[in-house]
């Protein structure tokens, strides 16, 4: 276990000009809704600080919370991309908003694209890929609630959705949020990056 990560802030931003200024490395987490991400924000954080509901697309703002950890860094939380309860008039705000967040960036920030290991990259997973590249914005794939499939078919299910995606297999990251799975090499990873940025 690494050092104890604890958040020192966290701001809540609907428009685009309430966007911070850069002040740390930034960790960008993004994915389709009801992914997952908000429990595994709080997994790694070590408490509850996004809101974990059962109606998927609930986080409808971009929240950065200030992390502590041994390279301080910002934690980017994007609204679910693609929720189903959106409008076309909200989804286009939304694209508005993110789009207006990584064009004010100094520095790219690492941006971890969340996929359910359950379903691989679906139709809005894809979209979501397809756009961050439009804007020249890297991605990190990081797989969610690979304890819904059994260790002995995990290599092979990963295999099968990397298959046509041309991504390393060693660029990729698998997690539960429920089991700890892939927790401590996620943090590893996002801790070398704020030491690299």
């Amino acid at each position: 276990m690494g050092a104890i990560w604890k958040i020192r802030s966290v701001e809540t931003v609907f428009t685009v000009d309430q966007l911070p200024g850069f002040t740390l490395p930034e960790v960008v987490f993004a994915g389709r809704s009801n992914v997952g991400k908000s429990s595994l924000i709080n997994r790694l954080v070590g408490q509850k600080a996004a809101y974990v509901g059962a109606t998927p697309g609930k986080t409808r703002s971009i929240n950065f919370y200030v992390v502590d950890a041994t390279v301080p860094f910002t934690l980017v939380d994007l609204p679910g991309y693609g929720y189903a309860v959106a409008g076309k008039a909200e989804k286009e705000k939304w694209a508005k908003l993110v789009r207006r967040y990584f064009d004010s960036r100094p520095l790219p920030p690492l941006v971890l694209h969340l996929v359910d290991f359950r379903h691989g990259f679906l139709e809005r997973d894809l979209e979501l890929s397809e756009w961050l590249s439009g804007m020249r914005v890297a991605e990190l794939p990081v797989f969610t609630k690979i304890d819904k499939i059994s260790r002995g078919a995990r290599k092979a299910t990963l295999e099968k959705y990397l298959k046509n995606l041309s991504i390393p297999e060693q660029n990729c990251i698998l997690t539960s949020s429920e089991d700890n799975s892939g927790i401590e090499e996620l943090r590893t990873l996002i801790e070398n990056y704020g030491r690299s940025a």
